[in-house]
């Protein structure tokens, strides 16, 4: 994670105005899957659902970039007693809900730069906020945490004009946020990062 944070500041330091590529503003919609899945699917089901966001791009020197995105995933359910992680899944009718925040900060590489369609990779810190809340016999509980991991993503963006449409996949860890108690102590899961593929639309401005 330090490894990535210094490379994307590497970027925006080496910068030169007379280099300094577009200025791009995104916003994503898509499907986010839990890593922690046998924990999401006991509690709500699945371990996976829709995501949405938007994120800043700005091209420092020919094809590098370097991006700051925030992204909203949640989900509701019920609490649940398991014994063991193979024993069967009771549900106790206590509503849960969770949600993730990310917010993501990365450098990557355009290649192909200027052309209609152009792929692209990158990596990068999820600084992600995790929140549950629960109601049980009439008592509210809530857990509240931050933790930063790993991002990597792929992706191909298509146009050269001011309208960019782009599809991306990638897949973050975010070890330590949970796994203390409960049913996620069960599984033996802590990571609340997870596949993601996103569409993307967005406007991009040449400086």
């Amino acid at each position: 994670m330090r490894k990535a944070l210094a490379a994307a500041g590497f970027l925006l330091v080496a910068a030169h105005p007379s280099a300094a590529g577009e200025l791009a503003f995104e916003a994503q919609l898509g499907y986010f899957d839990m890593a922690a899945q046998s924990s999401a699917k006991a509690l709500f089901g699945s371990s996976g659902g829709l995501t949405f966001g938007g994120a800043v791009r700005y091209g420092v020197w020919r094809g590098a970039f370097v991006s700051a995105g925030l992204r909203s995933f949640s989900k509701d359910g019920e609490r649940v007693f398991v014994l063991s992680p193979g024993s069967p899944v009771q549900k106790l009718g206590f509503p849960v809900s969770v949600r993730l925040t990310p917010v993501l900060l990365t450098a990557g590489y355009r290649f192909r730069q200027g052309k209609l369609v152009v792929p692209y990779a990158a990596i990068g810190a999820a600084i992600t906020s995790y929140s549950e809340k629960s109601d049980v016999a009439g008592e509210s509980f809530d857990h509240d945490t931050t933790k930063t991991g790993v991002v990597g993503a792929a992706g191909v963006e298509v146009g050269r004009g001011l309208f960019r449409f782009g599809l991306e996949a990638g897949y973050s860890s975010v070890s330590g946020a949970v796994g203390f108690a409960g049913v996620s102590k069960v599984y033996g899961e802590d990571d609340v990062g997870g596949f993601h593929v996103v569409g993307k639309v967005g406007v991009a401005f040449g400086l």
